[in-house]
């Protein structure tokens, strides 16, 4: 299915802001200011500067927050505001500028969801950080403080009126935190694929949800080296036939690009021509269930070269959404591997799903 002519009209919004950057992290931090600058040089400089909408984020207020953390976290986090430094786990730390940035991270995000919701905007991306995916109700981690695309999903929900939206995270590392909010819902489903033994050691098959929302969370955990091919074949045979059966009304990403082939904390194998195959791959997705709202929020991503090539090349396909879908690449496909990850899907899955009970691989 096409994008209509309306639609195709719209543009896409960007969020950015240079107080993302006054969240200083520790000299050597995989997680710094450096990350997010090359990305916004990138907007600068390249070709993109005139055909994005950019968003100036506002502070998500404290109502937003608790709707998906405690108030006494929200509160903790709040005090780091007053403090030079603060260390809250051993990878997770803050500045005076952190609480801020974090408000506005989340905060974007829910600015981003209401541009694509109020048709001023085709789709999204929240270029923020500090990102959010590992954040929990209780606690910080993983670099993260407040799990940004909760923050957004709950308030789609809530203020919006949503009843199904999907979220998909495919960065290189288990969204722990997303899962554990949502987990005992059946308005999100939530997808991740991820590396596995990896921080922070959740999102096995076998992690599906709990009480109504039980079959709501689909966890893809894969060895080190999946690449391109891989992930596509899992998003078409898995994604895929999941979204279509579940209907979402909208969907975010946690767009991590810590699985970019020369990350230096990952073991994947993504190209940045794989990025822009995942993103064609959902904005498919998107127009043919939800009239193409989907908006991406970044995640991980630590190659300070890599990054910014990456999403330049995931904007581009924001920009041009066809709804076609994109062809795996068979002579690269290592078919083995990744019809055990399937296979290990469908087994835990088809007991929740109908789209997973007939089934056959090829």
């Amino acid at each position: 299915m096409k994008a209509s002519t309306t639609n195709h009209c719209k543009p896409t919004a960007v969020v950015r802001d240079q107080r993302f950057l006054d969240h200083i992290t520790e000299e050597g931090h995989p997680e710094n200011a450096g990350r997010l600058a090359a990305v916004y040089e990138m907007l600068d400089t390249g070709n993109l500067q005139n055909q994005l909408l950019f968003l100036e984020p506002r502070e998500a207020d404290r109502e937003n927050l608790i709707r998906v953390h405690a108030p006494l976290y929200v509160d903790k986090i709040a005090a780091t505001a007053l403090r030079e430094f603060c260390r809250l786990t051993p990878d997770t730390t803050t500045s005076p500028g952190s609480y801020l940035a974090a408000r506005l991270a989340a905060g974007g995000t829910i600015g981003a969801i209401e541009a694509v919701h109020a048709g001023s905007a085709r789709n999204a991306f929240v270029i923020a950080r500090p990102p959010g995916h590992h954040a929990e109700n209780s606690k910080a981690m993983g670099y993260c403080l407040f799990n940004n695309i909760a923050v957004g999903a709950a308030y789609a929900v809530e203020e919006l009126g949503y009843r199904r939206v999907l979220i998909v995270d495919w960065d290189l590392h288990h969204g722990n935190g997303t899962q554990h909010i949502f987990e005992a819902d059946d308005k999100i489903l939530f997808f991740s694929i991820h590396q596995h033994p990896l921080f922070p050691g959740t999102g096995l098959f076998t992690d599906v949800g709990l009480g109504r929302g039980e079959g709501y969370t689909c966890n893809i955990p894969l060895s080190r080296g999946y690449g391109d091919a891989e992930y596509l074949f899992l998003f078409e045979n898995a994604l895929h036939p999941m979204a279509a059966e579940f209907k979402p009304e909208l969907i975010l990403v946690s767009a991590g690009f810590d699985t970019y082939h020369a990350d230096p904390l990952g073991g994947m194998a993504i190209s940045r021509k794989g990025f822009a195959d995942l993103t064609r791959s959902l904005l498919a997705v998107a127009e043919r269930l939800c009239h193409g709202k989907i908006v991406f929020a970044l995640e991980g991503g630590y190659h300070h070269k890599g990054l910014p090539v990456c999403i330049q090349a995931v904007l581009q396909e924001m920009l041009n959404p066809d709804g076609n879908p994109v062809e795996i690449d068979q002579g690269r496909l290592h078919r083995k591997k990744a019809n055990y990850a399937l296979k290990r899907c469908h087994l835990v899955h088809r007991g929740f799903w109908k789209c997973f009970q007939e089934v056959s691989y090829g």
